[in-house]
């Protein structure tokens, strides 16, 4: 007989079915937290009882012990025999059953059942048992238990409470499932229950399906708390088209210390070989540091396709943080791969994205009131051996950043500055682009703030200097400077009323804005390198702002007036804004000369018509649009627009996305997760790009869900670097309480917006 269906008798209760209730009869709280594919619950721990517990405090030999029942006989100095509703306590522990005896020269108490013996986080049924008064061991027969806080109930042929921590089961079986419902279960000829390590171990382990035996272990480990532990993680396996094909994992965890530990993953992948990760997490008082690398001795594929490589390929992350207090930190990312198709081919768990150029970046950061200092190395690894040198780009080494406010009087002093060694191998290169050198930007700025309940006006004097000393420079002296006074004068009034809409009062604003920018910047600018600049994305939040390139390379001329409006709708009951609207325009007043090699100049006399709307309608839906459209000749430049929902529970996800840039852009993007009932979910996301007439991407599954297992199965397609559709099939099953296999919720959470909270939430945690 399968321990599965053991049970303290036919006709008694098991533990779980003692504390379980349908839905309908929980407790509200209880009963609010449950999703809803369950049908019902466990009350809570000691809900209506004391808090006695079998996992509680082994007994003081000076506790008294306590007995009662209907009926009692007693002989001096030798035994006491209860009957009928008899109750047994010393200290903590606490049983109830039919008949006891106990015997007082032997220290030992025996009881008939049916017995319960319930306790905080802790409830045990079964038909006899044995109670040792002085050690405060507890042996129970065909025992039944129940887990308040995992929700894991448990059937065994003996069960002993060796002390207060300590729980052995023999011939036994665990579920998180509920009562009556055996879809999966844990079988073992022996399990030890150590909640004060945190972990169950079990020998002779077998995975039932519906009672059908489809895994064996000799021994297994398992967590019963959120501590960690040292052993296998569960498998996780998936396929693809093309790139990592079809693969199979077994994470192994080894939990080294308190504050270091590490994940190693080897994993076959089919048409590559064995494919090894590993990952280290370092925890100090100053803060974390994560340690990654992937590594293939002969990647089978690649060396097919790439004849005159080896078929070695590794890839290694590296990131760690620090406080050092008193406003200091200390951070750093590294990142490199041994070519560039590793990402796209390998990785599935170092944390570098996809990208053209990876970052390694270090330094020390402090962060006062009024004051700000970052000094840095920053590098790069071009990935694509196609980007030409010149459009590599350069490293900073170092970069020093100072940034601080001060009052004086009814002023405001502002400085930025900043110091920069730009260092590229430019030996291939001629001209401007061979230049290497160092670059000093200092920014000091003085404003005249003025503030009132109906409005703002901030005049404000910079002067914007640059220096630079560079080397292999063919267009001039080596050394030179730039100074460029800049003026802004940004004002606004503000206006509002009450009213209501549907019987809610809401607020009502109407802010106009002025902003002025002049700046004599000098039109020929293009001696100078360019190091880190580029022209910045025309949108609402640059008409405030005097420059429109980003970098200190060009500091471009300016003699402009901005004119915006932007209306709020907040809700007076709950202080959310529901709505905003905004539109705003620039008025050129000179010519733009100043370019980047031919780029950001123009003569036109107005800008195209910014705007953006925000709209909040529910606290659980928003619609985002922005835009730039030219009055002059009637065409869109560019938009965006987002419609995000997501239910209170977030069972329901659905987002609407359009993105447009004149001949560049036009793509839309449809993504949602449908209930089709309370357990079957529909997954989808699709993108499609209307310049190419194509998909570009695609995410279509399916996701099953009851109270102790769950199930996705996903296929999506992607667009690679050379432009054709990648396929993968991802798979991920989890059991409640146990973890999973698998790797199908990352990707759906990158593609679905909401769906990392509604993995969170999806068996009621909150």
């Amino acid at each position: 007989m399968s321990a599965a269906s053991l049970s303290a008798g036919a006709d008694t209760p098991s533990a779980a079915e003692l504390d379980w209730r349908p839905k309908s009869q929980l407790p509200d709280a209880v009963r609010d937290s449950l999703p809803v594919f369950c049908s019902g619950g466990y009350l809570p721990s000691g809900f209506g009882e004391d808090d006695s517990a079998v996992f509680g405090e082994s007994p003081d030999g000076a506790a008294a012990l306590q007995a009662s029942g209907l009926n009692a006989r007693y002989e001096i100095d030798r035994e006491l025999y209860l009957q009928g509703d008899v109750q047994v306590r010393q200290g903590s522990f606490q049983v109830t059953g039919s008949e006891a005896r106990y015997s007082q020269s032997a220290g030992q108490v025996s009881i008939q059942g049916p017995l319960v013996s319930r306790g905080d986080g802790f409830l045990l049924a079964g038909e006899r048992a044995e109670y040792s008064v002085d050690s405060g061991r507890f042996d129970i027969n065909t025992a039944t238990f129940l887990l308040h806080g995992p929700e894991m109930r448990g059937s065994a042929g003996s069960l002993s409470r060796v002390d207060d921590s300590r729980v052995e089961i023999h011939d036994g079986m665990l579920t998180t499932c509920g009562p009556q419902q055996n879809d999966w279960a844990i079988v073992a000829s022996e399990i030890e229950l150590d909640q004060a390590e945190g972990f169950g171990a079990a020998k002779h382990v077998r995975l039932e399906v519906l009672d059908v035996p489809v895994f064996y272990w000799p021994y297994a480990s398992f967590p019963i708390d959120d501590r960690r532990k040292t052993g296998f993680l569960y498998p996780q396996f998936g396929s693809s088209s093309a790139g990592s094909g079809a693969f199979i994992a077994t994470p192994y965890y080894l939990n080294l210390a308190p504050h270091y530990d590490a994940t190693f993953t080897p994993q076959y992948i089919h048409g590559r070989g064995l494919f090894n990760e590993v990952e280290g997490r370092y925890l100090s008082g100053l803060g974390e540091t994560t340690l990654q690398l992937g590594y293939i001795d002969n990647d089978s594929a690649y060396a097919d396709d790439n004849p005159a490589e080896s078929g070695q390929r590794w890839a290694l992350d590296a990131s760690t943080r620090a406080a050092f207090g008193s406003g200091w930190n200390g951070y750093g990312d590294f990142s490199v791969v041994s070519d560039e198709d590793y990402l796209s081919d390998l990785n599935r768990s170092l944390e570098i994205n996809q990208a053209t150029h990876l970052q390694r970046k270090g330094g020390v950061r402090y962060q006062g009131q009024n004051q700000y200092f970052d000094v840095y190395l920053n590098d790069y690894q071009t990935v694509s051996d196609r980007i030409a040198q010149a459009d590599r780009p350069y490293a900073q080494l170092p970069d020093v950043v100072y940034a601080g406010t001060a009052k004086a009087g009814v002023f405001e002093a502002e400085l930025e500055s900043q110091y920069t060694w730009f260092y590229r191998d430019n030996d291939t290169l001629t001209g401007l682009d061979k230049a290497n050198g160092q670059r000093f930007r200092a920014r000091p700025e003085l404003a005249l703030p003025m503030r009132a309940l109906w409005g703002f006006s901030r005049p404000s004097v910079s002067l914007d200097y640059t220096r630079y000393e560079l080397e292999d420079y063919s267009a001039g002296t080596n050394g030179f400077d730039r100074t460029v006074p800049v003026v802004e004068w940004d004002n606004g009034l503000y206006f509002d009323r009450q009213a209501s809409l549907f019987d809610v009062p809401y607020n009502q604003t109407l802010e106009p804005r002025l902003y002025y920018a002049w700046a004599d910047a000098e039109a020929d600018q293009n001696y100078i390198p360019s190091f880190d600049t580029a022209l910045q994305t025309f949108r609402f939040e640059q008409l405030f702002r005097p420059d429109r390139f980003v970098g200190g390379d060009r500091v471009g001329e300016a003699n402009q007036l901005t004119v915006a409006l932007t209306s709020r709708f907040n809700d007076l009951l709950t202080g959310a804004e529901r709505a905003r609207f905004s539109i705003g325009q620039v008025q050129y007043f000179e010519d733009r000369e100043v370019t980047l090699f031919g780029e950001g100049g123009s003569d036109r006399s107005r800008s195209p018509l910014a705007g953006e709307v925000v709209l909040n309608p529910l606290q659980n839906l928003q619609i985002r649009s922005s835009g730039l459209w030219d009055p002059e000749t009637g065409d869109t430049e560019e938009g965006r627009s987002q419609l995000i929902f997501h239910s209170e529970d977030y069972r329901y996800l659905a987002s609407v996305g359009h993105s447009y840039s004149k001949g560049e852009l036009d793509q839309s993007d449809i993504a949602a997760v449908l209930p089709a009932t309370d357990r079957v979910s529909l997954i989808g996301r699709w993108v499609y790009d209307s310049d190419l007439d194509r998909t570009v991407g695609s995410l279509a599954g399916i996701e099953y869900n009851n109270c102790c297992w769950s199930v996705q199965v996903v296929h999506q397609n992607y667009l690679t670097d050379d432009q054709q559709l990648d396929s993968r099939i991802l798979f991920q099953f989890q059991l409640k309480g146990l973890g999973g296999s698998g790797g199908s919720s990352t990707s759906i959470s990158e593609a679905i917006y909401g769906f990392d909270e509604r993995e969170r939430r999806r068996f009621g945690t909150r």
